[in-house]
């Protein structure tokens, strides 16, 4: 792999596209800084080899130009305190003020560009935009995983202007290492934990999954789909109509292949879709019409505990339940929890996906569990074993 451990920096001007799309509140401070300090070590090392540090970003999805909410300067202040020197600022990313820039910069110092994402040659993957940015510096590292599933001109099209000098930043590399360590060097017992509210978005990674996991557990709004596919009553809970024979295929694939796959014997149901609502337990398949499950119950938490602490490999990707709304989170936090359990026990476990990062870092679990990805739908796609164009630039 290419990565930065190998490279003589001294002199040089390296041109990072980094991952620094966060959340802002209305006040335009950062309340999740997840993706800017997963950064850090790459953009300190090149500073510390004697490296100038140009650093491009997308923020949100600005429709058309410069919008001052998704503006890179907001930023500033934290990635100031972060790397402890006085980042500078460009107020474009192409241009005569981003080329005087980055040509004064000296070694050491860093240099931030605004968003990408104001000219849309970016999304575009627009060979001219990408060649822009290519002339600022000597060096590519592509550092953004959260990104690499796009072939956007800073992703994927400006590799192509640094045939000899295009590189791996540590974000990109841990996440594949991580992924593989998962996907293909995983011990045994190997459990998959899947949440979130569609089965739409993951139909492909269960059927990835299911040659290589002994146990795949299903929860969050997905689950009714396949609890409808048995044959269960599911009252007013989200289901994928359209999905139910794919649902069933899956159960019979697992069921050849020798899988175990669990799906929650009961479930928290409400009578709205509303934290105030009434709520009680039933079993996951007999909920009455006017019902609908928000979150697991206490006999399959248990259940579901019991797979997970016995297992030496754990990929966790969405929530169970509705966990924004209080009543409704316990099955994710004792997830969370039990995964937790099995990494101190020596399991290797990867948490991914914008929900479960979500998770974790709201109940201070980041650092029990074995690795955080920064990237939902990169890591989704390198899991369903696409190949991510940001990947194969630099690999080319």
């Amino acid at each position: 792999m290419k990565t930065i451990d190998n490279y003589d920096f001294r002199g040089k001007k390296v041109l990072i596209r980094v991952d620094f799309n966060v959340p802002l509140n209305e006040n335009f401070v950062i309340t999740d800084d997840t993706r800017i300090r997963a950064a850090i070590a790459t953009i300190q090392k090149i500073r510390k080899e004697g490296g100038a540090v140009i650093l491009m970003s997308h923020l949100g999805r600005p429709k058309n130009g410069y919008e001052e909410k998704y503006s890179l300067k907001h930023l500033l202040k934290n990635l100031s305190e972060k790397l402890n020197t006085r980042v500078r600022f460009a107020d474009d990313c192409i241009g005569k003020q981003a080329k005087k820039k980055a040509t004064a910069l000296k070694s050491g110092e860093v240099l931030l560009l605004e968003n990408l994402r104001f000219h849309n040659g970016e999304t575009k993957g627009e060979e001219a935009f990408a060649k822009k940015l290519a002339g600022l510096a000597d060096v590519y590292i592509n550092d953004a995983f959260g990104t690499a599933h796009r072939a956007h001109a800073s992703t994927a099209v400006i590799a192509k202007f640094f045939p000899h000098n295009k590189l791996f930043g540590y974000v990109i590399a841990n996440e594949i290492k991580s992924i593989n360590k998962v996907m293909k060097e995983g011990e045994k017992p190997f459990t998959a934990i899947l949440g979130g509210a569609k089965v739409s978005g993951k139909i492909e990674i269960i059927n990835n999954l299911l040659d290589k996991v002994d146990n795949l557990i299903v929860g969050g709004g997905m689950m009714f789909t396949f609890i409808k596919a048995q044959g269960g009553k599911v009252g007013n809970s989200l289901v994928e109509n359209e999905l139910i024979e794919t649902a069933q295929a899956a159960l019979s694939k697992a069921e050849k292949l020798g899988v175990n796959f669990y799906l929650p014997s009961d479930t928290v149901i409400a009578d709205k879709f509303d934290n105030a609502a009434i709520h009680k337990i039933a079993k996951s398949d007999e909920i009455s019409d006017g019902w609908m499950g928000l979150d697991i119950g206490p006999e399959t938490v248990k259940n579901f505990q019991t797979v997970i602490e016995n297992s030496a490999t754990i990929l966790w990707n969405g929530p169970m339940g509705v966990f924004e709304m209080d009543n409704f989170a316990n099955g994710t936090v004792e997830i969370a929890k039990a995964i937790v359990k099995a990494t101190e026990k020596g399991a290797f476990s990867l948490v991914g996906g914008g929900d479960s990062v979500a998770a974790v870092n709201k109940y201070h679990l980041q650092y029990k569990v074995s690795y955080v990805s920064t990237g939902g739908g990169a890591m989704l796609e390198y899991i369903e074993g696409k190949t991510l164009p940001g990947i194969a630039a630099i690999e080319e």
